[in-house]
């Protein structure tokens, strides 16, 4: 029997369609977010380093600079870069089949040009092997169509991250893409220390990996997936993780856990493809926190809040 899709806002997702061209814009938005890791404070669990959906595409939001701040947004509805300083000026670089390594130095060079001085670890993190941006004449591909599809998916699943984070008083996480794996995700904290997380991550400090788990966390999100792994999904994972974590009854019954991810996963297929795809993707992001909560003994009532009382 064919499914009805009721919500065809959520677009379907093949990684055949999108697979290069989200291997070469994931590292342009590592060099993006390498210059807003430079030139901002550093934020609690690297806060500071990630992208934010945006009304066009991706975006950093206002970096601090000598004199005033700039932004840099990823366009992919005119699929422009975009860099913007609070003195006026505006810069763009065009989104096409440009290299990395094209890609660095287009934007190396224009930066200074708004009067925007800046050095970064020129090297991806995350990913294995790690090319130098400079060097990277592997990556290339640049499929706009493509590209503004899975950016509109990643509107609707930041849509309801936004629901779901309004449900949490405790200390929670923005909904925003960490540019290493290039996930979008959302992470609630019970306020208690974590133990000493192991690392394990390529091409990533473990001291960085530490203090991104320095305290105990539920964390959820979207990943569009990878050549090894070609298939769109939902995840949600605890630190620390007890063995009771995996044995939680979660919704829907698409949901599993993945004993190699050590997390619950859910196929972006099976949020598409339902009568209510919002609906049914907060079902799985509120059975996966409570599995959390529950087998980490969190203080839910102090951190748990109706907050849509003030929405009447």
């Amino acid at each position: 029997m064919a499914v009805t899709i009721k919500n065809s806002h959520w677009p379907q997702l093949n990684f055949s369609d999108y697979g290069d061209t989200l291997a070469t814009v994931q590292l342009w938005t590592q060099i993006v977010g390498k210059i807003r890791l430079r030139k901002s404070p550093w934020l609690n669990h690297s806060w500071h380093v990630s992208l934010y959906i945006s009304a066009r595409g991706l975006t950093t939001n206002s970096i601090p600079y000598d004199g005033g701040c700039f932004d840099i947004e990823f366009d992919f509805v005119s699929h422009l870069l975009v860099v913007r300083n609070s003195a006026g000026q505006t810069g763009t670089i065009e989104l096409r089949s440009l290299s990395v390594a094209g890609f660095y130095e287009h934007l190396m060079k224009l930066l200074p040009e708004m009067g925007i001085d800046v050095e970064i670890y020129a090297k991806p993190n995350e990913v294995d092997p790690a090319i130098p941006f400079a060097e990277d004449e592997t990556h290339k591909t640049y499929d706009g169509a493509a590209m503004n599809k899975l950016w509109q998916a990643m509107v609707n699943v930041n849509n309801v991250f936004k629901r779901f984070r309004a449900g949490f008083s405790g200390k929670c996480s923005p909904e925003h893409i960490f540019w290493g794996a290039f996930d979008l995700a959302v992470t609630r904290f019970s306020g208690r220390t974590a133990p000493l997380h192991p690392g394990g991550a390529p091409n990533m400090p473990v001291r960085v990996m530490q203090e991104a788990y320095s305290h105990e966390v539920s964390s959820c999100g979207f990943w569009p997936g990878s050549a090894d792994s070609p298939h769109a999904i939902f995840y949600s994972y605890c630190y620390p993780t007890l063995d009771a974590f995996s044995k939680q009854i979660v919704e829907p019954s698409q949901a599993g856990f993945n004993a190699d991810l050590g997390e619950f996963v859910l196929p972006y297929d099976a949020i598409r493809s339902a009568k209510d795809p919002e609906a049914v993707l907060l079902r799985f992001l509120q059975t996966t926190y409570e599995a959390a909560a529950h087998t980490g003994n969190w203080d839910r009532p102090a951190m748990e809040a109706d907050l849509t009382i003030y929405e009447r």
